[in-house]
């Protein structure tokens, strides 16, 4: 739940997304490094990282937007920076108005698609991996909950 209208709960996903999207290994390709995280508007876009890394600047695509419907829903392909070509997920957030607030739901699919190995797994069980998964997101939506209480 973030406390703003479904408009503003997905501009700041969409627009803000570097402001409240955590920083580190654990989050971002570039971990720590000076780097902004964007999302283009509209279907088509791309979800990116600008950063730079040890041998300058680098760009890494994580996605490409294939549903953009404000400020309803936004469903873009997530690609690990471990996943071979071809190798994709899919992320589909909504917003529902819900009192004086918004409810984001994140649904995180496609996982079943990649091998029981993928690196991604990090050596872990289906379970425990898609366990980590949500907690992941419920990491990312608390900064993002934050971030909405923070503005004025």
């Amino acid at each position: 739940m973030v406390a703003v209208s479904p408009a503003e709960a997905f501009d700041l996903f969409t627009r803000e997304t570097d402001l409240w999207w955590r920083r580190g290994v654990r989050f971002r390709a570039g971990g720590r490094a000076p780097g902004a995280l964007h999302f283009e508007p509209g279907v088509g876009g791309r979800l990116f990282e600008e950063f730079t890394g040890a041998s300058g600047p680098q760009l890494v695509e994580f996605g490409r937007i294939t549903v953009w419907d404000p400020p309803a829903r936004l469903v873009f392909e997530w690609h690990g920076v471990n996943f071979a070509p071809g190798e994709k997920t899919e992320v589909d957030v909504s917003f529902e108005p819900v009192g004086d607030g918004t409810r984001v739901t994140v649904v995180h699919r496609g996982w079943a698609a990649l091998r029981a190995d993928h690196p991604v797994r990090h050596g872990k069980e289906a379970a425990a991996f898609i366990g980590g998964i949500g907690l992941w997101w419920g990491d990312l939506l608390s900064a993002l909950r934050e971030h909405a209480a923070r503005r004025p």
